[in-house]
């Protein structure tokens, strides 16, 4: 890793200033590495039974300056002995005038690991006072302050290679780090130091070495800002770029694919929805090019995960959605928080696969997300909250908390609630009296579910209901029924914990699978059948939620005199300014809220937004966009992140985005786009040509820019007319990641002049076309376009032709 050695000299200083050798723990932390091979499982047996939850007594005594906090995270420390403060002055100021190291933690509501460090040190008397009379301790939700986390994840990845949460960093009152790791146990044991004596020998180091560990921190900051200070050479990029790095991405994504599961790498395996992108993608652009069989075969590895991730545990059968990832190579025993960021992605996928395939098995496990959103993720005002937690109560009277509570199931259980069909049911879900975590030695290696059921379907539904000599129809109607009956039961468990937290970038990856569905949704077969937990709504009631979740966001989380958003909610807007993710993903949304939708409010203010994100985060000599405004000056780095990851990086987004508003808007506006993408891209050529696999997204990106012409639907008419909404549900028809749709209504005073002054030629064509007809398409590429057309099969046929 080039940090790694660019920090040589920090790295030096930093350890040779503390009295015992530090290495970064094992990780029982969410590991940020996904080739990780280490098991949360494994590391559980060596550690006691946990109560996963404050004591009342505890609550009781202790209360904390957390208590005053919004963040659910910092609320559930609220009643550490620990005397915890928020980030800000009040604690830099407090270490500054101790003259102590700052103790920083970061983890999120929804982390186990987080909870088990809480539980095993956070709530201990002993290191409480150890904190409290030789440190300043600081708790930091990452998904809050992803500005903070950034710096010091980078410092700890920048030193080990890896990171994790819960973080655990210790600053010198100056905020530069000065050692760090993720999860410590509380004692000595295998080899490890525990918390404890971490905490002493820092106290140490800090009493006897204070300057030398100040020196090494501020190097490092100094040595991590070189080292992250990324510019292009040129505003270009090479001719051949575009193609280099996308073959490379494919090539080295294929040689990663596992023919058995699906998936790419081994496990634990984690959805990484941009690598299924950009498989899609390449697919489409060999089949264009004649290319056939291998465009097949990167289709085969796409629907085949799929297919596996649907049928596997990762997928919540009885109420719909995704867990994390799954600890074994079957995609069967997940971790089992879901995340919000997760579901908006995997919808996409699906959606786009179903495009491609016109299989509705797709297009249900699409529903079957959003419906668990929709019935488990969304407030009353429209918001869309982050996550769900992995651990809960078995039961009301339950004193511990387990992960997978709330999920799994006995053979006994199944055999009550569902009677009769209670066979059926375990035999499509490989449920057994012994419990079924037994498919990979990975799965439950030290018997935590022994007994228990996470449910799995090992064969096709098609296959087992020819195997018991049923319909495929009377089938599905007997599962549907069953997970339903299944979801009611599990319904007076106690829940796993809520984060309601309102992120705007996480909503902005939901919108845009909102508004997306609400269109290719309409191509599914007219008497398709829908089982629970799908509900079977109206394609067009997943726009009304899309609509109602960014009027939530401009009306509590934007400010209309500035053009500036925030960057979560949560009673109130949190105090942490909107960040390059908040304001990339949320202008895709609206783009695409725009183009499925018609109605030109959300375009205006994505123009808007892109305005401010350029003036507050690009780069405009050295190109791309940095992730913080760099207003905040606790935060030390500002970085230009170019990974995608668990989610996408903004940069790629933007560069996408910037393409999309060329093809919108007219004049020197959509050369400017076009040029701060490419000069974007240029940043990061390196990367794309050494390091493809690392960057999927912004691969497409890259392709994107290179098509000399995206094609141009212009939709002019009522919009309400049906003739209107058949030739929309046309233009969405077909997978296309080079196609922009614009809906005008020439009757529209308002639209019409909106048109004038971003792109006149779209208010011409809208206003001189015949008065009387419903709708009229016009397509347009190369700089020409086709004459216009009146009919939906007109239209397809036009589209369809290569």
């Amino acid at each position: 890793m080039a940090l790694l050695h660019r920090s040589a000299t920090a790295v030096s200083l930093f350890v040779s200033a503390f009295p015992f050798p530090f290495a970064l723990p094992s990780s029982h932390s969410r590991t940020l590495m996904l080739s990780s091979s280490t098991s949360r499982r494994t590391l559980a047996s060596l550690l006691p039974k946990l109560t996963m939850t404050t004591s009342a007594s505890a609550s009781t005594r202790h209360t904390n300056r957390l208590a005053s906090e919004h963040s659910p995270y910092l609320l559930q420390h609220a009643h550490n002995p620990v005397d915890w403060y928020p980030w800000g002055e009040e604690a830099f100021q407090a270490a500054r005038k101790r003259d102590v190291p700052i103790f920083l933690s970061i983890g999120y509501s929804t982390c186990h690991w987080c909870h088990v460090m809480e539980v095993e040190s956070f709530e201990d008397e002993e290191v409480a006072k150890l904190l409290n009379d030789s440190f300043v301790s600081i708790k930091v939700d990452r998904e809050e302050r992803p500005d903070v986390d950034k710096v010091y994840m980078t410092f700890v990845q920048a030193l080990y290679g890896r990171g994790g949460w819960p973080l655990s960093v210790f600053l010198s009152p100056n905020l530069k780090p000065m050692m760090g790791g993720t999860y410590f146990p509380p004692d000595d044991k295998y080899g490890q130091l525990g918390f404890k004596t971490v905490l002493r020998k820092v106290k140490q180091a800090w009493d006897t070495k204070k300057e030398t560990l100040e020196m090494g921190g501020t190097l490092a900051i100094d040595q991590l800002t070189e080292a992250l200070s990324i510019s292009a050479k040129s505003t270009k990029v090479s001719e051949d770029l575009a193609h280099r790095c996308l073959k490379q991405c494919v090539d080295q994504l294929t040689s990663s694919y596992d023919p058995k599961f699906g998936g790419f790498g081994p496990a634990p395996k984690f959805p990484r929805p941009v690598e299924d992108c950009v498989m899609l993608y390449q697919h489409i652009k060999l089949m264009e090019s004649g290319k056939d069989s291998e465009a097949r075969e990167l289709m085969r590895m796409v629907t085949h995960t799929l297919q596996c991730m649907a049928r596997g545990g990762i997928h919540d059968h009885v109420g719909g959605g995704f867990h994390r990832y799954s600890v074994d190579e079957c995609w069967h025993v997940p971790h089992f928080e879901k995340m919000l960021y997760d579901q908006g992605q995997i919808v996409n996928v699906y959606l786009d696969t179903f495009l491609i395939t016109g299989d509705s098995f797709y297009s249900s496990i699409a529903r079957d997300i959003l419906d668990y959103l929709r019935r488990e993720m969304i407030g009353k005002e429209g918001e869309i909250y982050s996550a769900e937690d992995a651990d809960s109560y078995e039961n009301e009277g339950s004193s511990r908390k387990k992960e997978g509570a709330f999920y799994i199931w006995s053979s006994e259980e199944i055999d009550e609630i569902l009677g009769e069909n209670a066979n059926l049911f375990k035999d499509h879900y490989y449920v057994k009296s012994s419990g079924n975590c037994d498919l990979s030695r990975m799965s439950d290696p030290h018997g935590e579910f022994k007994g228990k059921n996470v449910l799995f379907e090992r064969r096709p539904i098609s296959y087992m209901a020819s195997k018991r000599g049923m319909s495929l129809g009377e089938y599905t109607k007997v599962l549907g029924d069953c997970r339903r009956k299944l979801f009611l039961e599990r319904s007076r468990r106690p829940r796993p914990h809520l984060d309601d937290k309102v992120i705007v970038s996480w909503n902005g990856l939901v919108i845009s699978a909102l508004a997306r569905a609400s269109q290719i949704l309409q191509l599914e077969p007219k008497d398709m059948v829908f089982h629970f937990p799908v509900v079977g709504s109206a394609p067009s009631e997943y726009l009304q939620v899309a609509e109602k979740a960014v009027s939530f966001i401009r009306g509590k989380l934007y400010d209309e005199i500035t053009h500036r958003l925030q960057h979560s909610f949560r009673n109130g807007p949190s105090k942490a300014p909107g960040f390059l993710d908040d304001y990339a993903f949320l202008i895709s949304g609206l783009l695409d809220l725009y183009e499925y939708g018609g109605n030109t409010d959300w375009l205006h203010w994505a123009i808007q937004l892109q305005s401010t994100q350029d003036e507050l985060f690009l780069d405009r000599e050295g190109g791309g966009y940095f992730n913080t405004p760099g207003e905040d000056p606790s935060v030390l780095l500002r970085v230009k992140e170019d990974h995608d990851g668990a989610e996408p990086s903004g940069n790629s987004v933007s560069a996408i985005n910037l393409i999309r508003f060329a093809y919108l808007v007219g004049g020197d506006r959509a050369d400017t786009y076009k040029q701060t993408a490419e000069h974007l891209l240029a940043v990061f050529e390196a990367r794309l040509t050494e390091q493809s696999v690392a960057v999927p997204l912004m691969c497409c990106a890259a392709d994107m820019l290179s098509v000399p012409s995206r094609k141009q639907i212009v939709l002019v008419g009522d919009k309400e007319a049906p003739q209107y909404k058949e030739m929309l549900a046309a233009a969405f028809a077909s997978y296309d990641t080079n196609r922009t749709v614009v809906q005008v209504d020439p009757k529209d005073t308002e639209e019409i002049d909106f048109w004038e002054k971003i792109n006149p030629n779209i208010a011409q064509m809208a206003c001189s076309g015949p008065p009387d007809l419903p709708a009229v398409a016009h397509v347009c590429q190369n700089f020409m376009c086709s004459p216009p057309v009146i009919s939906s099969d007109e239209l397809k046929n036009i589209l369809n032709k290569k």
